[in-house]
């Protein structure tokens, strides 16, 4: 893994081990551009995010964030590995072991590790099938099938666990399907489901109210296997938010109301195992489970 980004990780909400690099400067180094993800780039908290690791790192020069074709996960990290800059530069998505042999990840959990946090999107007509449901071994009597993406971590984590899995390559079509009843649940992470239906502004879908399935995921930054420039200035840039408390503010912003407005200590929580992760994101997601009810109680201040 030399050309990896090797860190303990052993952070959350603020907690980081010592930087890995020191300040990279130049004289007047070249305005960069990065090219992130679409679905990155349109998500508010993670252009915050990706915008304020590269404010706080001047020495590497200017910088534009620019939007990327609209290309499904699995294309974009092909890309990525590929490190073609004209399509794709900056991604953010749920770590994996395997992720992190081909791609080169800033092993920083960029919502402090909500992302394996997963509430269900439904139809109003599907709400009657999630009652009574208290444990895994209640979901997995009940039938219900969940959407996910195909290249999605949480796709092999939930068949893992014995739950049915819907699956389509394109985020955009899974919301086609849940209104087709394809599927019964379209479980998305605490930190993007309040956006998400933002976006599809459609009234016939809602959030169930009852559960929450967790499981160890830490979600990361990823840039191309040899892009460690990019790599070095994120990473540098996320430890000195962190170290000032501007990282601490960036997810009280962004996910505060997203918390409170899930009433997630209320819930039913339904843990599942995750066996794809490396041995230190493992350590990491299940700090983030263990560490559960601090973290709601400091985003619901």
């Amino acid at each position: 893994m030399s050309t990896r980004i090797v860190a303990s990780a052993g952070l959350l909400f603020g907690l980081l081990s010592t930087p890995l690099w020191g300040d990279v400067g130049s004289i007047n180094p070249p305005q960069q551009d990065y090219v992130l993800w679409y679905r990155n780039y349109d998500s508010p908290a993670i252009y915050a995010l990706v915008a304020l690791a590269l404010e706080k790192t001047p020495e590497y020069g200017e910088f534009r964030i620019l939007r990327s074709r609209e290309l499904s996960k699995g294309r974009a990290l092909r890309e990525l590995e590929r490190g073609d800059h004209r399509m794709v530069d900056i991604a953010n998505v749920a770590t994996s072991a395997e992720r992190e042999r081909f791609l080169t990840p800033v092993p920083v959990p960029v919502d402090g590790g909500l992302l394996g946090f997963r509430v269900c999107v439904v139809t109003p007509e599907s709400l009657p099938l999630f009652r009574n449901i208290h444990s895994l071994s209640d979901l997995r009597k009940s039938g219900i099938r969940i959407g996910q993406g195909t290249h999605w971590p949480d796709t092999p984590i939930l068949r893992e666990n014995d739950i049915p899995v819907i699956t389509h390559s394109r985020y955009e079509i899974l919301f086609g399907m849940l209104r087709k009843n394809r599927f019964d649940c379209f479980a998305r992470g605490v930190s993007e489901v309040i956006n998400d239906l933002a976006i599809e502004n459609d009234p016939e879908l809602t959030i169930e109210p009852n559960l929450v399935l967790a499981y160890p995921m830490p979600s990361y930054l990823f840039v191309g296997p040899n892009d460690l420039s990019t790599a070095h200035r994120l990473q540098l840039g996320m430890e000195r938010a962190i170290r000032d408390g501007s990282f601490g503010v960036f997810l009280q912003r962004h996910y505060g109301s997203s918390v409170s407005a899930l009433n997630l200590d209320k819930r039913t929580m339904i843990v599942l195992n995750n066996p794809f992760l490396s041995g230190e994101s493992n350590n990491v997601g299940r700090q983030t489970l263990n560490n559960l009810r601090w973290r709601l109680e400091l985003l619901s201040r």
